[in-house]
């Protein structure tokens, strides 16, 4: 590292919707970053983005590119980051990688610093930033798992278009207008850009994101499965997951529904661990209609948790609402928390 804490900082996939926002919210922290590069693709090199007044244009991503950097924040999709974030790391970068390609690695941490900040000390070089949807979810049930303890879970999502990146923003956009001047919707993207089949999301609900897998689970479903038992550091914990696209451009929306292992519980319970959790705000108040939205939680940094419920069935089971941002703290917020982790604590 260079001296006086101060990093440098090299941000791929700068031009893409998680790389515009880390850009963004870099401007607002107060990393002591030295030098800040921009990389990308060949075809959005030598575009210009302006970080704090400054003028950096973007370079193409190269083996070399990494030589020199301290911090290297990955969001340019999975086979970039397994081309590249090997290459950073043996240039002494470490990567923190917003992609799937490492999550599932046992020997990679896979981190919500809320949640799981000491995983950061066995790192190899790099580091997973989990899925946006468990990302918010974790973030509700850690503080939840500690007081109580959890049995089971099953997620319900109700995700916005901008987890599928700018072009399904621009479709959902296009497909507005379309229906709105009775014209026939054109769907070339979602729910899967690979996939054989399209359907408009402009005023739908598309039940898959990402591709299906043998299990009948869909890719982004399984991720959810997986990731959350990995960061709760629970591989026993029933974890069930339905995904689901609307039409909405900015963060996601979860049912979340949990057995607890504890006796008694009411809802005021979980009101007061929920009301103390780091990065957790409640808005929860039937008799006044509060609770979070999507529009509510848009640009903000924390995770929203309401309309908690008692399962009038099961004592030990609740109900939560719970809503982030998907493109702050979903993606970019965390990526960047992980980052000044490693730096106060000199993890690097």
């Amino acid at each position: 590292m260079t001296e006086n804490n101060a990093v440098n900082v090299a941000v791929v996939g700068a031009t893409g919707a998680v790389g515009e926002k880390i850009i963004e919210i870099l401007e607002k922290k107060n990393l002591p970053i030295r030098e800040l590069k921009l990389l990308s693709s060949s075809r959005s090199a030598g575009k210009k983005l302006i970080y704090k007044s400054q003028e950096i244009t973007v370079e193409e991503a190269k083996p070399e590119s990494f030589d020199n950097i301290d911090i290297a924040l990955f969001s340019a999709g999975g086979s970039i980051s397994k081309k590249f974030a090997p290459e950073a790391v043996k240039r002494g970068a470490v990567v923190v990688d917003n992609t799937s390609a490492f999550r599932m690695d046992e020997t990679v941490p896979l981190v919500v610093p809320e949640v799981n900040e000491t995983d950061l000390q066995s790192h190899n070089g790099i580091i997973a930033n989990p899925n946006c949807s468990t990302i918010q979810m974790v973030a509700a049930l850690k503080p939840l798992q500690e007081a109580f303890g959890l049995s089971r879970v099953i997620v319900s999502t109700y995700q916005a278009v901008s987890g599928a990146g700018n072009e399904a923003n621009q479709e959902l956009e296009e497909q507005t207008k379309q229906y709105l001047n009775n014209e026939e919707m054109k769907a070339e993207l979602l729910p899967v850009k690979g996939d054989e089949k399209h359907f408009p999301i402009a005023f739908n609900a598309l039940p898959q994101i990402d591709v299906f897998q043998e299990n009948g689970y869909t890719f982004e479903e399984m991720k959810m499965i997986n990731e959350t038992k990995k960061i709760l550091h629970a591989q026993d914990l029933p974890v069930a997951a339905t995904c689901v696209r609307l039409p909405f451009f900015t963060s996601h929306a979860e049912s979340v529904y949990v057995d607890v292992e504890k006796d008694g519980l009411n809802v005021e319970d979980l009101w007061n661990v929920l009301e103390s959790a780091e990065g957790v705000t409640l808005q929860d108040n039937p008799a006044t209609q509060t609770y979070p939205t999507p529009l509510s939680a848009q640009n903000k940094d924390d995770v929203f948790v309401g309309r908690i419920r008692k399962d009038l069935d099961n004592d030990h089971g609740f109900h939560l609402w719970v809503v982030s941002d998907n493109l702050v703290k979903g993606a970019a917020l965390n990526t960047i928390q992980i980052a000044e982790r490693l730096i106060e604590n000199k993890w690097l």
